[in-house]
C-alpha cells in the first residue's frame, strides 16, 4: 500500500513537471515515470482530447496488440463503461474495469473482444478534465500474472487528476504562443480520406499526403494513418450507436503554429444494403474552432471570451463598451489581463493567437 508521503512526494513532482512548461509529449512520460512510483502497470494509453469535443489526439501508448490498434480504438470509442466522456462526473474519477463491471469484465465489450486476448487482467482508467473542459484520458493495464487494481491505487490516481488536468490544459496554452508560419494557408489543401466500417482506408486524396506527415509524428502513425483520423471515425461510430452525442471533429496542433481541423461524416450510397463509407476531411482549422479551443486552454473568464469574441468580429473599444454595457475603461482592464494571461502585448498579436492565419486571410 502506497504511504501518504510517497503520494504527497509524487504529487510534488508532478506538481514540477507542471511548472517546467514542458511540451505534452515530455510531460506525459515525465507524469507515467512519476505514477510508476506508486502504481505499478504493465501497459498504458494516454491520448489528449480536444476541450470542445472530447475527440482524442495525440496519443500515447505502449501496449500489446499495436497491429489491431484500429479495432482498438473503435471498442474504446463504442464501449460505455469507464468511457472518459462518462469518467469526469464519476464519484472516483478512476474506476478499474473489474471494480466498474462487479468483477465481470466480460460485461465489457472492449475486454471480450480484444483484452481477454491479450491476457489483460485489468485496466485502471482516469479522466483529466476542469470546467473548462477535457484534456485527456489515462488507461493502465496490468498483464498475465497481475493482481487488479485496488482502491487504494485508484484513489491515488484520482488524487492526482485535477494536477494533471491543469497541467495538460497549459501545455495546450503553450502551442498557442509556438507562432505562425507564413505558409500555414497556402501549403495544405483540404485532404479527405475515405473509411471503412473496420476503420481501414478505402482511398484518400493526393492532398491527404502532407496532413498525414504533420500529424501525429511519434509514435509511428498506423500504416501511415495517424490516430487522429481513426479516432474522428470511430467517434461518428459511436454517436450514430447513441453511445455518445459529442461532435465528430477535433482540432489538433501540429507545430509552428498551424491547427488541423479533422472531421467525420457518413456518406451516401446508392447500392442496395451496403454500409456506406465514411469520410473524414482534414484542413486548416477554422477560426472558430480554434478560437474555442483558445479560449479553454488559457482559461478565460466568460467576460473575456466575450471581449475576446466580439473583438474578433471587429468591434473597437467603443464597440465593445456598448456591446457589453461596460465602460472603455473597463474593457482596457479586461484587455490588460487577457495580455497577461496569453504572455502578448497588444490586441493584434491577441487576434493572432487566438484566431490563427485564416482569419488574417477572410477565409
Amino acid at each position: 500500500m502506497t504511504s501518504e508521503w510517497a503520494l504527497r512526494r509524487c504529487l510534488d513532482r508532478v506538481a514540477a513537471l507542471g511548472d517546467a512548461h514542458l511540451e505534452s509529449h515530455l510531460y506525459r512520460a515525465g507524469v507515467l515515470g512519476e505514477l510508476r512510483a506508486v502504481v505499478s502497470f504493465d501497459g498504458w494509453v494516454w491520448p489528449l482530447a480536444d476541450p470542445v469535443t472530447t475527440v482524442g489526439i495525440a496519443p500515447m501508448a505502449q501496449v500489446p496488440g499495436v497491429p489491431e490498434l484500429p479495432l482498438l480504438i473503435a471498442l474504446r470509442y463504442r464501449t460505455l463503461i469507464n468511457r472518459w466522456t462518462v469518467l469526469p462526473t464519476h464519484p472516483s474519477r478512476a474506476v478499474s474495469l473489474q471494480t466498474a463491471t462487479g468483477n465481470e469484465p466480460g460485461r465489457s465489450e472492449m475486454w471480450k473482444e480484444l483484452l481477454e486476448r491479450y491476457g489483460v487482467v485489468d485496466v485502471l482508467s482516469v479522466a483529466f478534465a476542469d470546467k473548462w473542459g477535457l484534456w485527456g484520458w489515462l488507461e493502465l493495464w496490468r498483464g498475465p500474472g497481475d493482481s487488479d487494481f485496488s482502491d487504494a491505487e485508484a484513489h491515488c490516481v484520482e488524487s492526482m487528476a485535477g494536477l494533471i488536468a491543469t497541467g495538460l490544459r497549459e501545455c495546450s496554452a503553450r502551442e498557442f504562443q509556438l507562432g505562425v508560419t507564413g505558409d500555414a494557408v497556402s501549403g495544405h489543401r483540404q485532404a479527405v480520406l475515405v473509411l471503412a466500417d473496420d476503420l481501414s482506408v478505402i482511398s484518400q486524396t493526393e492532398s491527404a499526403v502532407s496532413w498525414l506527415e504533420l500529424l501525429q509524428r511519434a509514435p509511428q502513425p498506423y500504416q501511415g494513418i495517424p490516430a487522429e483520423v481513426l479516432n474522428v471515425a470511430a467517434q461518428l461510430m459511436a454517436v450514430e450507436r447513441g453511445v455518445d452525442a459529442h461532435p465528430s471533429r477535433s482540432c489538433r496542433h501540429v507545430g509552428q503554429g498551424i491547427w488541423a481541423g479533422l472531421s467525420a461524416a457518413r456518406m451516401t450510397t446508392a447500392a442496395s444494403g451496403a454500409t456506406a463509407p465514411i469520410t473524414v476531411t482534414i484542413q486548416d482549422c477554422l477560426p472558430a474552432e480554434r478560437l474555442a479551443v483558445f479560449e479553454r486552454s488559457f482559461a478565460l473568464s466568460p467576460r473575456e471570451c466575450q471581449l475576446l469574441e466580439r473583438s474578433a468580429a471587429g468591434l473597437d473599444t467603443a464597440g465593445l463598451a456598448g456591446h457589453l454595457g461596460i465602460s472603455r475603461y473597463t474593457v482596457q482592464d479586461i484587455f490588460k489581463a487577457l495580455f497577461g494571461k496569453c504572455g502578448v502585448q497588444s490586441r493584434g498579436a491577441l487576434l493572432a493567437m487566438a484566431l490563427g492565419p485564416l482569419a488574417a486571410t477572410g477565409t
